[in-house]
């Protein structure tokens, strides 16, 4: 058979060394943020040289990326179809995702890092934020529309505002999370919030008084 036939397999001990390498660059990229971390603070904390990152990512950028798809492959390890579901079950799986979370301090704390460092010039995670908040916001989109469906209530106009104010919410509450971890709960904050933004669309109460624009 010829070798492009045949199926790439990478050694157990591969595969053990770069999960200790992104586990070590979690904890270095979540502490000092990509700027300031370094391949060599990644390489003293698992025992190997920096040659020796380079060899199993090839480049710091690489190695960062890894890094937020190891957090994506986080959040879906216990689901059996390993992808995040669509409809309104996602709903459910970002409260399941929150309580997950306050086991996982250091992989948040990287993400919540890395996102605010993605907004400046020329970051290299900052296509794979802009990417993931727009497929986020259309899934719950989606899951909105299709939740609406279900319950025999008419498009209310807000699902736009609200798909994007679930994904702040959680976000926000992570970093007050990593902030004061002895006060805010995050699973049951998450929970109530994102609870209280569907019931807001579902079942719409008292609006505030409209805010006026300056001239």
């Amino acid at each position: 058979m010829a070798d492009s036939d045949q199926t790439v397999r990478v050694r157990p001990a591969t595969l053990a060394k770069r999960e200790q390498i992104l586990k070590a660059a979690v904890e270095i990229f979540g502490n000092k943020g990509s700027t300031n971390g370094t391949l060599a603070d990644v390489a003293e904390q698992v025992g190997i040289t920096h040659a020796g990152v380079l060899h199993h990512f090839g480049s710091k950028q690489k190695l960062l990326l890894e890094v937020l798809a190891y957090r994506d492959q986080a959040d879906v390890a216990e689901l059996a179809e390993k992808h995040i579901p669509g409809g309104p079950e996602l709903f459910l799986h970002l409260v399941r995702t929150a309580f997950a979370n306050e086991k996982r301090p250091g992989i948040v704390q990287a993400y919540t890092v890395l996102s605010a460092e993605s907004v400046t010039d020329d970051h290299p995670a900052r296509d794979y934020f802009e990417e993931r908040y727009t497929t986020l916001r259309r899934e719950v989109t989606a899951a909105f529309h299709e939740l609406c469906a279900q319950e025999g209530v008419r498009d209310p106009g807000t699902i736009a505002a609200a798909s994007a104010a679930i994904l702040a919410v959680m976000d926000g509450l992570q970093l007050q999370w990593l902030l004061h971890p002895e006060i805010v709960e995050l699973g049951e904050t998450s929970e109530f919030a994102i609870q209280a933004i569907v019931n807001a669309v579902l079942r719409p109460g008292p609006q505030l008084p409209t805010y006026v624009h300056p001239a």
